[in-house]
């Protein structure tokens, strides 16, 4: 892969999560280009713009971070110049590749949805695209593969639910974090001491079941003995499967918003 310049339009939660694991993964070389009027500062080492260069230079890679109502503005300034980015990376939730390829005319257009955790290199990026060959794929894989795990979805269709899942993920696990140490406060503990119990206890479990080879019903069954505390538990959770339920209903309401998005894309 080149080590040529990439331009991140949009540095916010999201940009600037990618941004912060770019520049911290080792032996990163790829000059980087901030261009966004409201941040206040970026990285060592990397440029910060306020606005997008009037002349006709483009970006080796551009990748987009913005807000999907705001595309219809830098489509806008690209649209003047002459020439564009060899790939395109876009993170603009429900905003479909064609919608992409139309209004960028991107050599490349790949469509990621990164989560929160790839500042940290510990995220999950999904990608997707509909005519990249292998070279570009690879492309793409490596740009993302220093913020974490890498998966390519081959249906575009599906990318909403990928959405839900990985990209939300994060704030449905933060939430989960909150309302366990609640729940230890609850029943007598400091609520410092709760909350950091019930995050070091998430962060372990990830962990476990990341590592290992049997499913996370088999490690939950192996928590709780017949007739314990732990089943006990689990029989709340499980009872008319509430948390299911409950999750079903929180990615589908997730899913539901990506494809209004989309909707609102296509019209502007």
């Amino acid at each position: 892969m080149s080590d040529g310049a990439l331009w991140l339009i949009g540095a916010g939660n999201m940009g600037g999560a990618m941004l912060r694991g770019w520049i911290g993964s080792p032996g990163w070389r790829r000059p980087i280009t901030v261009i966004d009027p409201f941040v206040k500062s970026v990285p060592l080492g990397v440029t910060l713009l306020r606005e997008v260069p009037a002349s006709d230079v483009q970006p080796d890679i551009l990748v987009l971070a913005v807000k999907p109502q705001q595309l219809g503005d830098v489509r806008a300034v690209f649209g003047a110049k002459t020439g564009s980015p060899r790939l395109l990376l876009s993170i603009l939730a429900g905003v479909e590749t064609q919608t992409l390829g139309e209004a960028f005319g991107a050599r490349h257009t790949v469509r990621a949805m990164p989560n929160l955790p790839v500042s940290i290199g510990e995220g999950v990026t999904a990608l997707y695209s509909s005519g990249a060959d292998a070279s570009v794929r690879n492309d793409a894989a490596q740009l993302v593969k220093p913020l974490g795990l890498v998966e390519w979805i081959e249906d575009e269709a599906l990318f909403d639910a990928v959405t839900a899942l990985s990209g939300c993920g994060p704030g449905f696990l933060f939430r989960f974090i909150e309302a366990m140490a609640e729940a230890g406060a609850a029943l007598g503990l400091p609520a410092d001491q709760a909350l950091r119990l019930a995050t070091a206890t998430v962060k372990g479990s990830g962990l476990l079941a990341a590592q290992s080879a049997e499913s996370p019903a088999v490690l939950a069954d192996r928590v709780a003995s017949p007739g314990g505390s732990t089943r006990e538990g689990l029989n709340v959770l499980d009872r008319d499967e509430a948390l299911k339920t409950l999750m079903r209903a929180t990615l589908a309401a997730s899913a539901q918003r990506n494809a209004e998005l989309a909707a609102i894309a296509r019209k502007n």
